[in-house]
């Protein structure tokens, strides 16, 4: 066994070795590119970014820049397809963490409700500024700078209002900091709030501006209410098919208006408008090229595709026309000339390699001293269905387990009222038949299966006042995630519960066949071989991050580094974290260990309710033009990440109770690992005061 316990050792750590290293080679463009984290001062805060800088730019060879940043949620390495492209093509690039996202941080107090007026407003315009003072940034004889802004998400919305905000500066300066824009992923919805869509076209004025508005974004690019039909009014939501060239607003930004046609790809020549403030004119009229692409995407979607790569390649080009240096020799490769993929696959290869590396750094940390005491001598005896209606009482039961995390979903995600109602009424029940039951078999197991029905019961009742976002619980989605992952743990306790009371006890199983029972040094080892095992994982990161420039990721799914904050915001969540997955490791066991195919029926368990949702999600929106649940717009996109996750926490609780023969290591081990990849993949609100 420990021989091949060095292999897994041995092939895990060149998984990740060499991962990285193909990740690094296409992230410099074959090391044609420097790659460097910087970190900038403003007014506002602190701001962290990849600075691109192509072989030969510099200060004796100022180039165009490109500033570039992500959406909600995301960070700064969420922009690599964008930025190894224009970098490839000697473009300096700024990929930029917005304030209170990855290593940025926003320095003023920040009250509870008020955090979205924050780090989309202000991020891109500081960072223009930052990158148009520098040296290498190339400028016209008058001092503006060559400086295009990008953004996917509420980056867009930081994209158009940087413009607008360089804009009224610039009446007042006479220089220009940003010199283009184009938006991935965001119309004027939340931009609205600083001037209308009118009062952005003026500040555009004879700049090149884009807008990439994919058919299937969840939230943006939608018809005005006065554009619907009547069928469309009768939908609720966003997630759905559009074509925001054919909207009003569209229209407008291609200087188009009422019947008139616009066509998605092409430039078209649009007169601004007179510049006003508080509604006097400051500026004349300008001319300027706009354009808006229409991908066949979805929102998350934007930044791991080939065709917004490619109209980013394109748009940039155009743009930029005339202005590039000379110097920038690789500036006219074609739009489909992309290796940014390449990079991605590197990183997938290195992230199965840390998460393969974890089971042997266990193994070997359990042959050390105290921390052995992890391990149990043999598991409990688990007792097989043995009548034709046992084992049909365990498939329906194994089946309404697997579908019921995709049910309960956008119910417990949102803490919807009407859904919440109904499964408090559920958990009421549950309890008052524990009762009945207690009464007529005098089976305590009863009374303990009442006992958590009326606690969740209570927790669905009082879902508002559970991890309500505030200076402690200080990511918004984070607990989002909590909750449901608590109220589903909760459901499967229960469940477990009955049937332990009903049929297993009798059958002979008991609490040692579950893997809790253990002593309290059983408990610690378990606790400091997970604390000490994941510890090793991420300073393998760490090293990783230092040497390569690199980290574990593949599209929205990351494992990164951070800051010490994040560890302080971790410690927060781990105990609701530590429900789940603590039940998690108990249901996944007792009913999958020993089976054909126990490891596939365990992520099953997992994933497969919320891989069901998610096909009949999306699957509507492709074929029918509107999705399964138009208002859920958000949840979708969390569970891109949120899946992997729990597939390989599956894989986990059957392994690290294989070797312990108890749920705690895997427990903990879960919990601290995959609470650290959810706090530190997300808007976090370090300055948050309560109201």
């Amino acid at each position: 066994p420990m021989r091949k316990t060095k292999k897994v050792l041995l092939f895990a750590v060149i998984l990740v070795v060499l991962g990285s290293f193909l990740a690094s080679m296409f992230h410099t463009s074959f090391f044609q590119v420097k790659v460097k984290e910087i970190e900038f001062e403003t007014e506002r805060g602190t701001l962290s970014g990849l600075l691109y800088m192509p072989k030969g730019a510099g200060e004796e060879e100022p180039r165009p820049v490109i500033v570039t940043t992500h959406g909600y949620l995301n960070t700064k390495e969420m922009q690599d397809a964008s930025a190894i492209e224009m970098s490839r093509r000697g473009y300096i690039v700024l990929a930029v963490d917005m304030y209170d996202h990855g290593d940025s941080r926003w320095k003023d107090e920040i009250k509870v409700g008020e955090q979205f007026a924050t780090f989309w407003i202000y991020s891109q315009i500081d960072a223009a500024n930052y990158m148009a003072g520098q040296d290498y940034t190339k400028k016209d004889e008058s001092g503006n700078a060559y400086l295009a802004v990008s953004g996917h998400s509420m980056g867009g919305f930081s994209t158009l209002t940087a413009m607008y905000m360089d804009e009224m500066n610039a009446v007042q300066t006479g220089v220009r900091s940003i010199y283009t824009g184009v938006s991935v992923g965001a119309d004027y919805s939340y931009s609205s709030a600083i001037a209308p869509q009118q009062e952005y076209m003026a500040a555009f004025g004879d700049r090149t501006v884009g807008m990439i508005a994919a058919q299937y974004d969840e939230f943006f690019f939608n018809k005005s209410e006065e554009e619907k039909s009547t069928e469309e009014k009768q939908i609720e939501g966003t997630v759905l098919r559009k074509n925001f060239v054919e909207t009003a607003s569209g229209k407008m930004f291609l200087g188009k208006s009422g019947k008139e046609e616009a066509t998605a790809g092409k430039f078209y020549e649009v007169d601004s408008g007179v510049l006003t403030y508080e509604g006097n004119p400051i500026r004349e009229a300008q001319t300027g090229k706009h354009i808006i692409y229409t991908p066949s995407e979805t929102h998350p979607w934007n930044h791991f595709s080939r065709e917004t790569t490619a109209d980013l390649i394109r748009f940039y080009d155009e743009a930029f026309e005339g202005v590039r240096a000379k110097s920038q020799t690789t500036a006219d490769l074609a739009a489909d000339n992309q290796i940014w993929f390449f990079k991605e696959l590197g990183n997938l290869i290195a992230m199965c390699g840390f998460f393969l590396l974890l089971v042997p750094v266990m193994e070997l940390l359990l042959k050390l001293p105290f921390l052995k005491e992890a391990k149990l001598e043999k598991a409990g005896v688990l007792v097989a269905e043995k009548t034709t209606a046992q084992k049909a009482g365990y498939w329906i039961s194994y089946v309404l387990c697997l579908l019921y995390p995709g049910v309960f979903f956008a119910i417990l995600m949102d803490k919807q009222e009407k859904g919440l109602l109904v499964l408090t009424v559920g958990a009421i029940v549950a309890a008052v038949v524990g009762v009945v039951l207690y009464v007529r078999k005098k089976e305590v197991g009863f009374l303990c299966a009442t006992a958590v029905s009326i606690v969740t019961a209570v927790i669905f009742r009082f879902a508002n006042h559970v991890l309500p976002l505030s200076k402690s619980f200080n990511e918004p989605t984070t607990n989002q995630i909590a909750y449901w992952a608590i109220c589903n743990g909760l459901i499967a306790l229960i469940v477990t519960m009955f049937f332990y009371a009903v049929t297993k006890k009798k059958e002979g199983m008991t609490v040692e066949s579950y893997g809790i029972k253990a002593n309290g040094r059983t408990i610690l080892a378990s606790l400091g071989t997970a604390v000490f095992g994941v510890a090793i994982l991420y300073a393998v990161l760490f090293l990783i991050q230092a040497v390569f420039g690199t980290d574990f990721r593949f599209w929205t799914m990351a494992v990164r580094t951070f800051k010490p904050e994040f560890l302080v915001v971790a410690l927060r969540y781990l105990p609701f974290f530590f429900i789940y997955y603590l039940i998690n490791a108990v249901t996944l066991n007792v009913n999958t260990r020993g089976r054909k195919n126990g490891y596939l029926m365990a992520v099953g368990l997992n994933i497969g309710g919320l891989i069901l949702w998610m096909a009949l999600q999306y699957g509507m929106d492709f074929v029918t033009g509107v999705s399964m649940m138009p208002m859920q717009a958000l949840n979708g996109i969390l569970l891109i990440a949120t899946i992997p996750c729990l597939a390989v926490a599956a894989m986990y609780a059957r392994k690290l109770f294989e070797k312990t023969n108890n749920v705690w290591l895997a427990a903990f081990t879960n919990t601290i690992l995959f609470t650290l990849i959810t706090v530190t993949n997300t808007a976090m609100f370090w300055n948050m005061v309560n109201v």
